[in-house]
């Protein structure tokens, strides 16, 4: 009988819960629709705003349609041999913002471009697993060591041995020649 008793006040519990979320939502769903619809127009001004407040702010963020003529003009400083802009489709899939330096930056995701901060560990698993099989001069590839990898690396007996850099890094550690500053006008 004690089982069914906590069966019930967990049904009990669990049915006021979901009431209480269900009125809730409704509260924020009325509260959001008597927003101003200026509330929308505001992002590109906003994010402009927070950089110059904030200075530095890692956050990666996703396209904003408001910043369409500020990435366009990044796009191409980053991409000068580009024939064309990219289509807004595109903009939203590739295109990321972040603040530096009280700017607001914008990067394009690609295969082999990273908008995340760069990974500096120098010890890569990736690396050292891929070079457990591989034959002495192997390099191994983006895949085996993630695309964000600082090092570039040389298998050398069943061992991963950093040769290199592969990005040069901005203060806030991520890849210097992938981000481009938006201008506001």
């Amino acid at each position: 009988m004690t089982v069914f008793r906590f069966s019930t006040l967990g049904f009990i519990a669990m049915s006021a819960f979901a009431l209480l979320a269900f009125a809730a939502g409704t509260a924020a769903t009325a509260t959001a629709k008597a927003a101003p619809a200026t509330a929308e127009a505001a992002p590109a001004e906003d994010l402009y705003k927070l950089c110059r407040q904030v200075k530095n702010d890692d956050t990666v963020r996703p396209y904003s349609h408001a910043l369409y003529a500020g990435t366009v003009k990044a796009f191409k400083k980053l991409f000068p041999d580009a024939k064309s802009a990219p289509e807004e489709s595109e903009l939203q899939t590739e295109a990321n913002y972040r603040c530096m330096n009280g700017k607001v930056l914008t990067c394009f995701i690609g295969a082999n471009l990273p908008c995340a901060k760069i990974n500096a560990e120098r010890n890569n698993p990736g690396a050292a697993d891929y070079c457990k099989t591989a034959k002495n001069g192997d390099i191994p590839p983006m895949a085996a060591t993630g695309h964000d990898a600082l090092y570039a690396y040389t298998c050398q007996n069943g061992k991963a041995v950093v040769s290199g850099t592969v990005w040069a890094l901005d203060k806030r550690g991520f890849a210097k020649k992938l981000w481009a500053e938006v201008p506001q006008h």
